[in-house]
């Protein structure tokens, strides 16, 4: 528990640093860039970042928000019909090409994906939208195989059953294996989440002004070619890492105990 605590402390260091640091002055920050009570509280940085780039601080956090929810909702439901499909047909060449292309693009960051990104985007017309942005963050690879391990559990029985019934494989899908996937689509859903509020690259790329922006892009803003404002950026960090750290405490065991199970149970 002693070396546990430590670490622990060690990590929640630079996290304390930061939110300590929206305190505090930039010129304070530069003096003494190693201390971490700050010599007179500041709250200039929170009246600042007020306006980011022209667009007021709620409507980011709206975008955030709205993109975020609406993305990790798409991406469970994309997911889960594509991992659905490949294990009831798990022979399909199309499925099976699917299943490769998924794998060999958890191979590529981002940053190789920047020109066809572009190009795709561009080509469907929804260059600079917010439906451009939340398609991109909708398809994630980790998603799809976090279902496909899990769905192919299920026993055969239960889905014979269903189509004796009557049930096409959209109703078995929807009303048979997601039920029963529930702490599967929690865990994805959490993680999604995460994954997508923090993503900055796709939005910057895909955005042509700032009234798309989110909180990771426009806190990459502040880093301008006149300086830096270190108070702001601790503010606005703050503010961005809010709503993922709150997500992450009250959901860290349903996520630990779905990976564990879709991962023993494959």
């Amino acid at each position: 528990m002693g070396v546990a605590g430590l670490v622990s402390v060690v990590f929640f260091y630079p996290y304390l640093w930061m939110v300590l640091g929206a305190f505090r002055s930039t010129r304070d920050i530069l003096r003494h860039p190693l201390a971490l009570w700050p010599e007179h509280a500041d709250f200039a940085a929170f009246a600042g970042i007020a306006e980011l780039s022209g667009v007021a601080l709620w409507r980011v956090v709206l975008n955030s928000l709205g993109i975020t929810g609406v993305s990790t909702a798409l991406a469970i439901a994309i997911a889960a019909s594509g991992a659905y499909a490949l294990t009831r047909r798990p022979r399909a060449l199309a499925f099976r090409l699917l299943r490769g292309g998924f794998l060999l693009a958890m191979m590529y960051p981002y940053m190789l994906l920047v020109i066809p990104v572009y190009i795709v985007v561009y080509r469907l017309g929804l260059l600079g939208s917010y439906a451009g942005i939340v398609l991109f963050l909708s398809t994630g690879p980790v998603q799809f195989f976090l279902f496909e391990q899990f769905f192919r559990t299920i026993p055969a029985e239960v889905l014979e059953a269903a189509m004796i019934d009557g049930a096409t494989e959209t109703q078995i899908l929807w009303r048979v294996v997601m039920p029963m996937a529930a702490p599967v689509v929690a865990t994805v859903g959490i993680i999604t989440f995460l994954l997508n509020w923090a993503q900055w690259f796709p939005v910057l790329v895909i955005s042509t002004t700032p009234d798309t922006y989110t909180l990771p892009v426009a806190l990459l803003s502040l880093n301008g070619e006149l300086g830096t404002d270190f108070q702001a950026i601790m503010a606005l960090a703050v503010v961005t890492t809010i709503p993922p750290a709150v997500v992450f405490l009250l959901a860290q065991r349903r996520v630990m105990g779905g990976m564990t199970e879709g991962a023993v149970k494959g």
